[in-house]
């Protein structure tokens, strides 16, 4: 496949920034992804919230960029930015008309060096209040919102880096101002971050720009988490829940394993197979033949430290949660037993293939997924890799996945009405 065949160049500056390029000089764009390998899996209990914190204050200023201007220079210039948080990483991108790359690389760096001097107890509590209202619409206020954060604290353990959400939990959202301090010196370092710059550059001139503008940006040690072994479940967890919701909810999660693993693929392929279109297994059972459910999903989520496998189904007015567990435990077993037919395995793979292929076209997608596989795999040019996992996902494995994971203890989590 030389259509996924990314040629790239890598190399580190001294004080260990990870630096990526990839040339593609048929568009007029570039774009910059910057991964910094933290995410709430490096939080401790009682601190949780502070990875996601630092993406919102990342735009709030820092030596020579004054208060929310990173969005104002680049979205003037006609560009587009944002950054996210998980588990694992937390990153920044823009993407701009290719002359204003020097603009982003003296943003991008004037926050990784020059943030903390500028950070104010003002600044703090404004954007403290900013992820305690975000965290109140999202999830404390939202029909089912407080559903993965409830199944994650069940399914890991406290000790487990994705025992607690992403956003923090509520009563750990009120930090001191030395703690994140403390939290931006650990983490934020240049050893501890990746940054792919792709699209329309001249090669020699973008290394030059790097060394400018991060060459001067001192890092330090960054502590690792421990590795965490056969984490699992001695019994079912079985949790039902009253909420302001007009229809019953359930779900279902599974301990399964970290990205990359042996099974990954084959569950993603599974997941699709019970819910990914209205074709599926789940789907046309529970909500067109039966007309049990609203509607149902199912996924795979796959981190760096473990994963886990979920099935979710919202219930028809009148229909009990009982039969909708049923129909669903009655399909894995149907699958432990004959896996799955060759058609919907084709049609799987042909759908991640397609939808895998298309995400490339666009420019920002590629450099983040160069920055995924250096994350995962420390090899940026893994598409061909990746997509061959999926290509050699037989009903064999897809069996032996179920079996090994999705006939083992589990939790249940059931949403109903208050009325």
């Amino acid at each position: 496949m030389e259509l996924l065949d990314i040629k790239y160049e890598r190399y580190k500056l001294n004080n260990g920034l990870d630096v990526i390029l990839y040339k593609d000089k048929s568009l007029p764009l570039v774009s910059v992804n910057i991964w910094y390998k933290v995410g709430s899996g490096n939080e401790i209990e009682g601190k949780t919230g502070l990875a996601h914190l630092f993406e919102h204050m990342m735009f709030q200023g820092s030596e020579n960029v004054p208060k929310e201007m990173h969005f104002r220079f680049i979205q003037e210039v006609g560009g587009s930015l944002n950054g996210s948080t998980n588990t694992d990483r937390t990153n920044y991108y823009e993407k701009v008309p290719s002359n204003y790359l020097e603009l982003v690389l003296w943003l991008e760096s004037d926050r990784m060096g020059y943030l903390i001097p500028f950070l104010t107890e003002q600044k703090l509590k404004n954007q403290i209040d900013v992820v305690r209202n975000e965290r109140l619409e999202r999830y404390e206020n939202q029909p089912y919102g407080l559903a993965w954060e409830i199944i994650s604290s069940n399914l890991y353990q406290k000790e487990h880096p994705y025992h607690w959400p992403t956003i923090g939990f509520m009563q750990d959202i009120d930090y001191k101002l030395d703690e994140v301090k403390e939290f931006f010196n650990t983490y934020y370092s240049p050893s501890n971050a990746t940054v792919v710059i792709a699209g329309n550059f001249n090669s020699s001139l973008v290394e030059d720009l790097v060394e400018k503008y991060f060459g001067e940006i001192s890092s330090n040690v960054v502590p690792s988490l421990p590795i965490l072994n056969n984490v699992s479940l001695e019994k079912n967890i079985i949790l039902d829940r009253k909420e302001n919701v007009q229809l019953g909810r359930i779900y279902f999660a599974w301990h399964t394993e970290s990205a990359f693993n042996k099974y990954d693929a084959a569950l993603e392929v599974l997941a699709d197979i019970l819910s990914g279109s209205k074709n599926s297994r789940l789907y046309k059972n529970l909500v067109f033949e039966k007309e049990l459910a609203q509607d149902v999903s199912a996924f795979q989520h796959s981190g760096k430290y473990g994963g886990n496998f979920m099935i979710i189904a919202t219930a028809k007015p009148g229909i009990d949660l009982d039969i909708l567990k049923n129909e669903i435990f009655n399909e894995l077993k149907n699958i432990e037993i004959n896996s799955v037919t060759d058609k919907e395995l084709l049609r799987s793979k042909n759908g991640i293939k397609s939808g895998f292929i298309h995400s490339l076209q666009n420019i920002d997608s590629l450099a983040n997924q160069l920055n995924y596989y250096s994350f995962y795999l420390n090899e940026p040019n893994s598409f061909t890799y990746d997509l061959k996992r999926y290509e050699d996902t037989d009903p064999s494995l897809i069996k032996e996945a179920v079996k090994k994971y999705l006939t083992k203890p589990f939790v249940e989590l059931r949403i109903l009405p208050e009325k």
